[in-house]
C-alpha cells in the first residue's frame, strides 16, 4: 500500500480505517528475492500459541491463527500441570508428531530450579511428562525456557539461569536433547557473548547465521546480536530503543510470514498489551509495534510454532467468477469508475453491470500460490490508499505486490478472505458498500463484513 498522493476523497472512509503501517518503506523486496511462501490451494497457514494468562499463571491457553494476527481461542485451560504453575511456555512440534511444552515451573518470586515437559497429539489435550532440574552449581532459578530446532534437527532449548549470589542477574544457557524422546539433555553451556543480565533469548537462524533477540534486564529492551554458532559467540549490535519498540517490553517470539517477512511478537509488560512488529530486510529495522488484536492484555509471554495444514479455502485459477457477499447476500463484487463497490446484483441486472461483477482469477503476480483478480480489460485488482481498485499492471515489483492476495478462510461455509500480500493482517472488506483495505480488529463483525463466496460468473 504504497502511500500516494490520493486520487479520491476518502473523508467518509477514514473512520473505519487503521493507521497505514509505519515505515512504509519497509516494503521493498524480500530478502532473498521473491518468496513463494503462501499457503497453496486447499491447504492453510496455522500459526499457534500456548501463553498462560494475565489473569492466571496455573494454566494456559491454546490459540491459533491464520495470519499471524487474528488468534482466535482454541481451547481455554488446555494443561495445568502437576505444580500448578506454568508461566512463560514454549511449543514446537516434534519429527514424532507430537507437540511439546517446555515452561517455568514456578512464580517470578519463588526460588526455581526446574523446567517442564508436556506433551500433546492434537495441541488441545496435554500430558505432563517432568520437571527437569537445570544441572548448574547453586541455581537460584530456571526462567523461560525456549525450544530452538537447529537445521541439523538437533532439538535445544535455551533456559535463562540464576544463581544464589546474585539471583536476579540471568545468563541465558543452551541444553541440548541427546534422545529423540527428550528426556536427557546435554551440561548447561552458557552462550558465549550475550553476557549476564540477559533473560529470555530467543534464537532464529536465517542461512548460516544464528540471530539471538535477548532482553536486557536491566535497560528493559530487547537487544540484538548474530553468531555464526549457537553457542555464540555473539555479537550484540543493536541495544536501546534501536528498533522502536519501547521499553519494558520482554519474550520475543520470531516467525517467518506467509510473505517471507518476519514478524517478532513480545510482552508489553510495561504496558499490559501484546505487541507484534514486522521487518523485510532480515531484522534490520522494523515496523512500528501494535497491538496484536483479541489476545493483547489477556495472553502473556509466548512462542509462536508456524505449520502447513490441509482444509484452507480452494479456488481455481484461471477462471471468471464472481463475489458475493457472505453476510449481505445480494450484494457482489462490481468495477465502478476502476473502483469495487458492493451493489446489489440481480438476475434482472443490466448486462454491462453483470460483466462488471465478473473477474478473472490468476495466479498471484507475486507469489503464484496467492490470487490476482483480472477485469474484462486486463486491469488488475491491488489496493490504493486503502481503497480496492483496477488498474493496469505497470511491471513493477510494488504493483505485483499491491495486486496479490492470500485466500484465508472466511467466516461462513464457503467464503473466503482476502489478505492483502504485503500488509499481513489487512482484508479487503466492505464498508459503506465500497471494497477498501483495514486492519483487522480481531471481531467476528470484521470477518464477516470481509468473507466472500466465490460464484458462477454472472457474465
Amino acid at each position: 500500500m504504497t502511500t500516494r498522493p490520493p486520487s479520491l476523497s476518502r473523508r467518509t472512509l477514514l473512520r473505519a480505517m487503521a493507521a497505514l503501517p509505519a515505515s512504509a518503506v519497509l516494503l521493498g523486496e524480500l530478502p532473498g528475492g521473491a518468496f513463494a511462501a503462501a499457503p497453496a490451494s486447499g491447504s492453510a497457514t496455522r500459526y499457534t500459541i500456548v501463553p498462560f494468562l494475565n489473569s492466571d499463571d496455573g494454566t494456559v491457553n491454546v490459540y491459533q491463527s491464520d495470519d499471524a494476527t487474528d488468534f482466535r481461542l482454541v481451547q481455554s485451560s488446555a494443561y495445568t500441570p502437576p505444580s500448578n504453575r506454568i508461566r512463560d511456555a514454549s511449543v514446537f512440534k516434534h519429527t514424532d508428531g507430537y507437540y511439546y511444552l517446555t515452561y517455568t515451573t514456578h512464580t517470578w518470586q519463588d526460588v526455581s530450579t526446574t523446567i517442564g515437559f508436556a506433551r500433546s497429539s492434537d495441541r488441545v489435550n496435554w500430558t505432563f511428562l517432568y520437571d527437569y532440574t537445570v544441572p548448574i552449581t547453586n541455581l537460584s532459578r530456571a526462567w523461560a525456557p525456549e525450544w530452538f530446532v537447529d537445521s541439523d534437527g538437533s532439538v535445544n532449548v535455551i533456559v535463562s539461569c540464576s544463581v544464589t549470589s546474585d539471583e536476579w542477574i540471568f545468563t541465558p544457557y543452551l541444553l541440548t536433547a541427546t534422545n529423540s524422546a527428550l528426556t536427557a539433555w546435554t551440561s548447561p553451556v552458557a552462550l558465549s557473548g550475550i553476557g549476564s543480565n540477559h533473560i529470555d533469548t530467543y534464537i532464529v537462524k536465517v542461512g548460516s547465521t544464528y540471530h539471538a533477540f535477548t532482553k536486557n534486564e536491566t535497560a528493559k529492551y530487547i537487544e540484538y546480536g548474530t553468531a555464526s554458532s549457537l553457542a555464540g559467540p555473539y555479537t550484540i549490535s543493536k541495544t536501546g530503543d534501536w528498533a522502536g519498540w519501547g521499553s519494558y517490553r520482554e519474550g520475543p517470539s520470531v516467525i517467518q510470514l506467509d510473505n517471507g517477512g518476519w514478524r517478532i511478537f513480545f510482552d508489553g509488560y510495561g504496558d499490559g498489551n501484546y505487541y507484534y512488529s514486522d521487518s523485510y530486510d532480515t531484522f534490520a529495522t522494523w515496523s512500528a509495534p501494535k497491538a496484536l488484536p483479541s489476545i493483547s492484555g489477556t495472553a502473556r509471554h509466548f512462542t509462536v510454532i508456524k505449520e502447513t495444514v490441509s482444509g484452507g479455502p480452494s479456488l481455481a485459477k484461471n477462471v471468471t467468477r464472481s463475489f458475493q457477499s457472505a453476510n449481505y447476500t445480494t450484494r457482489y463484487w462490481q468495477e465502478q469508475s476502476s473502483l469495487l463497490n458492493l451493489p446489489v446484483v440481480t438476475s434482472s441486472s443490466t448486462s454491462a453491470e453483470k460483466s462488471a461483477s465478473t473477474f478473472t482469477v490468476v495466479a498471484g503476480l507475486a507469489d503464484s500460490n496467492g490470487f490476482s483478480f483480472r477485469d474484462a480489460s486486463g486491469n488488475y485488482l491491488r489496493h490504493y490508499n486503502y481503497r480496492a481498485r483496477f488498474d493496469a499492471n505497470d511491471g513493477t515489483s510494488t504493483f505485483a505486490k499491491d495486486a496479490t492476495f492470500i485466500a484465508r478462510t472466511g467466516s461462513s461455509s464457503g467464503s473466503i478472505r482476502w489478505e492483502s500480500y504485503n500488509y499481513p493482517g489487512y482484508y479487503l472488506r466492505h464498508y459503506n458498500y465500497q471494497l477498501v483495505l483495514n486492519a483487522t480488529d480481531g471481531t467476528d463483525l470484521f470477518r464477516q463484513d470481509g468473507s466472500f463466496v466465490p460464484v458462477t460468473a454472472w457474465s
